[in-house]
């Protein structure tokens, strides 16, 4: 956790004026700004990836889109995009393939039907593996589509350091309370063998090479917050339930995806066809997307 702390240091106001001014000229003004169209993600080229990379590293996402590719193994063609970018260390969660890279659809049955990404039900604003401790956290996110939901389904999604900026605008005490070492507790989980143990630690920190860090979920039940903490908590849904210049939508249809530095997002309700189910697949990566 320890490392240049930048234009994160509160103590140093005149960095962080410098880089929120920047961040605020580069923000793109709408999601059709982030898509990128390419030939196959399983082999870009070097003008793909550096449209790709000229997004994320304007607001750490980007929506790439292809032609359609019948009988392709989505899998392989995934994680050639993320070795692409420099992501190798995969987060190989409990509920992932054997593979690291987890395939999202509708479960009936089966440990996966316990869980929400399984359902219809909408996901409510998170990071991916705010569960996991500092050293193993999530920091690149890729979701490709294979095949969308027959209505609805939608992600919203906002960079952590436009959430960063709104809270330090507002106060900087917020951002204090928010990087202690105990602020956001997420309980252990010993159901379906998945034996998770508790995690205590930060919801914003800087990494070693000085990218903002950001472990969140809003879901009451699945995290304690700390006394300091809990008002910066409201703050952040308040936040996040506000239309506001950083937040997107966008509803991924087959050929499309996701490649980000694990932006918060949700997941709005949909209607899954049982004749043509909804299929996304998930890979969850240690590394940030390399050059962002």
């Amino acid at each position: 956790m320890a490392g240049n702390q930048g234009p994160y240091d509160l103590s140093h106001p005149s960095a962080y004026l410098s880089w929120r001014d920047a961040r605020l000229a580069a923000r793109p003004r709408s999601v059709e700004e982030l898509v990128v169209e390419v030939g196959d993600i399983a082999a870009l080229t070097p003008s793909e990836h550096g449209a790709l990379m000229a997004r994320i590293r304007r607001c750490n996402m980007a929506v790439y889109v292809e032609p359609p590719k019948p009988g392709r193994d989505h899998k392989a063609a995934l994680k050639a995009l993320g070795a692409c970018c420099g992501l190798t260390s995969l987060d190989a969660n409990a509920l992932a393939d054997e593979d690291g890279i987890t395939p999202l659809a509708v479960h009936k049955n089966g440990a996966r039907a316990r869980y929400i990404p399984y359902t219809e039900r909408p996901i409510t604003w998170h990071t991916d593996g705010y569960y996991n401790p500092f050293e193993r956290g999530v920091r690149g996110l890729l979701l490709h589509c294979a095949s969308p939901a027959a209505e609805g389904g939608a992600n919203r999604l906002m960079d952590i350091e436009g959430l960063y900026i709104m809270l330090r605008d507002e106060n900087p005490d917020l951002i204090a309370a928010l990087m202690q070492s105990d602020a956001m507790t997420i309980p252990g989980n010993d159901e379906d063998g998945l034996q998770r143990p508790a995690t205590i630690g930060p919801v914003f920190a800087v990494d070693v090479g000085g990218a903002l860090h950001m472990r969140y979920t809003a879901r009451a039940r699945n995290v304690v917050w700390s006394d300091a903490a809990a008002p910066a908590a409201a703050a952040i849904r308040r936040m996040l339930e506000t239309p506001s210049p950083w937040r997107f939508e966008h509803v991924l249809q087959a050929g499309q995806g996701l490649i980000s530095n694990n932006p918060l997002h949700t997941r709005e309700p949909f209607r899954d066809d049982p004749a043509f189910p909804r299929l996304l697949y998930r890979a969850r990566y240690h590394q940030r997307i390399t050059g962002t």
